[in-house]
């Protein structure tokens, strides 16, 4: 974790405690000081915070009672339970806080799913009906309780009323409603539900792949195999990647019919609402909401692996590895496709241990398992030999995509440029300056293309007035990016325009102020402006630095005895 990172934390932490303390009157305070229930609560919530849910379970599973006295542990608890999949104890303790008329969102939600699961749609109605009238102070949470009760109510309506309910959704979710009108008219059996998918996949804006594999899923179960498999290959034309489109093409091929999701069983319309907001707030860094979300998703329907990838990406993000790396272990078991995915994510999660070499392996053992190997399970594995300094070996892997593609192809311009970056890093600048233009002649806006080509230039003493009319470009495409900022002030520097170079390296400075090159350029635009104590000191803040390369270590060495 980060010094950033880790401020931000215990900034967190020390709030949390003055909004604890705060919220707990007297009578309350003299409970807790009873043994160490202060302790217990503290340590269960902050871990919560975390994202530690077993840890945090056993600290708030000490102190079930507390809901009378204060009111905030019990959501906190439901959290916990949910989040670690325990549901029916969530269950269970939120039928105990109904009994003594403490009842809150999250146990009305739980509740009010149980029963929806169970397809006793009075009772599921009754709760999710709270949830309404109780208005949460968030919008997800609001939409997630009418969007509840009104298919619970759908049992009761025919489709013309049920439709009318649907138009109700406010015009800010336009995309939701849309995507509700689909499920609606798939629900109700219309002869329109086609019709509606395709109305819905026509809007090229929004990427709405998923709901080309809930069509796929849908004609596939209505007996329409020649039209999903159409569905599937058409799809991935525009989404090459996506995950579900891919093993469902291999799954069809194999007459393997799933019926994982289906948009006519309520609990798998439910849970996709569900994961449409556990998606919403993961993609806000809200993760705890975004797991318990994720977990609630998986009560509604417990096949659809496709809740478990997003699950491990939110671990991921949050750095609990150990997590994320169970969840991939049982993703790649899905098939093929996601076997493949979760050896890259598995990878990614070794380097971010510093075990390289395991991952390496990891990657390596699984691609040579693919028996067909996909043009973009090609360029994956360069890429990742690219990035662990398998120079050699990405460059082959590099050519043979090349080969196999046109320069229209979607991957053309990010292949030539992988392979000129390995060109560059064996040293054969030739070749690596070729393919570099090529990128960028495929696709011009390549803002980090544009930068390496221009950084190298200016490192070789050629083209830099050209290179500083590039980086001027690239700083426009991405205006906060550190090390376009640093090339851009480094171009200035080689050019002896001193004082404009120290603006720039300045401000990249403050975006990146750990990096060793970075500062080492600010040191050297110090000198050249006169500031010789200030340049002194940023030269040996970078060999006080962990990742100073060696060779950079006995130049600053040098000019702290010389000078520039």
């Amino acid at each position: 974790m980060n010094i950033f990172k880790f401020t931000i934390k215990l900034i967190a932490q020390i709030f949390f405690v003055i909004i604890f303390f705060s919220t707990l009157d007297a009578k309350n305070l003299d409970k807790f000081d009873e043994g160490s229930h202060i302790s217990d609560y503290f340590s269960g919530i902050l871990l919560l915070n975390d994202n530690q849910y077993n840890e945090s379970y056993k600290f708030l599973k000490k102190l079930e009672g507390l809901e009378e006295s204060h009111n905030h542990y019990s959501s906190k608890y439901l959290f916990s339970l949910v989040n670690l999949g325990k549901f029916n104890e969530a269950f269970s303790y939120s039928k105990k806080l109904e009994k003594r008329k403490l009842g809150n969102f999250e146990s009305n939600l739980i509740m009010g799913i149980y029963y929806l699961k169970n397809q006793n749609y009075d009772l599921a109605k009754d709760y999710f009906l709270k949830l309404k009238n109780r208005k949460s102070s968030s919008v997800l949470n609001n939409f997630v309780s009418n969007s509840l009760l009104n298919w619970v109510s759908f049992n009761n309506l025919n489709l013309n009323s049920a439709k009318n309910t649907i138009n109700t959704i406010n015009p800010r979710f336009e995309n939701l409603r849309n995507i509700q009108n689909v499920f609606l008219h798939c629900f109700y059996k219309s002869q329109e539900t086609e019709l509606f998918f395709k109305n819905l996949l026509s809007n090229k804006k929004i990427d709405f792949s998923r709901y080309n594999y809930f069509y796929a899923l849908y004609l596939s179960n209505s007996g329409k195999i020649k039209e999903a498999k159409k569905v599937i290959n058409s799809s991935l034309e525009l989404y090459p990647r996506n995950l579900l489109l891919n093993q469902y093409k291999l799954d069809l091929n194999n007459d393997k019919y799933e019926n994982s999701f289906n948009c006519q069983n309520l609990s798998h319309v439910a849970a996709e609402i569900l994961y449409i907001t556990a998606n919403a707030l993961s993609s806000q860094y809200i993760y705890k909401f975004s797991n318990f979300y994720l977990n609630l998703s998986k009560y509604l329907n417990k096949d659809f692996y496709a809740f478990d990838a997003l699950l491990a990406e939110n671990f991921y993000a949050i750095e609990n590895f150990k997590e994320a790396r169970g969840i991939y272990n049982e993703i790649g078991k899905k098939g093929k496709i996601f076997l493949w995915h979760a050896a890259k994510q598995n990878a990614k999660i070794l380097i971010k241990e510093e075990k390289n070499k395991k991952a390496l392996k990891i990657l390596t053992n699984a691609y040579k398992k693919l028996s067909e190997k996909s043009i973009y399970e090609k360029f994956d594995y360069a890429k990742f030999l690219k990035n662990n300094h398998q120079f050699e070996n990405s460059i082959k892997l590099y050519t043979e995509i090349i080969q196999e593609i046109e320069k229209d192809h979607s991957l053309y311009s990010k292949a030539t440029d992988g392979r000129g970056v390995a060109y560059e890093r064996v040293g054969e600048w030739d070749k690596a300056e070729k393919d570099l233009l090529s990128s960028l002649e495929a696709d011009p806006d390549q803002a980090y293309v544009i930068n390496y080509l221009a950084y190298s230039w200016i490192e070789q003493g050629v083209k830099i007035a050209k290179s500083l009319k590039m980086l001027e470009k690239a700083n426009n495409l991405k205006p906060d990016d550190p090390y376009i900022i640093d090339s851009l002030g480094w171009a200035l520097f080689k050019l002896e325009r001193y004082n404009d170079a120290k603006n720039y390296l300045q401000s990249a400075v403050k975006l990146m102020p750990a990096d060793p090159i970075i500062n080492d350029h600010y040191g050297d635009v110090l000198w050249k402006n006169g500031k010789k104590i200030q340049a002194r000191y940023y030269w040996n803040y970078v060999l006080n630095l962990k990742n100073t390369e060696e060779e950079l270590k006995d130049d600053i060495k040098n000019k702290l005895i010389l000078g520039l």
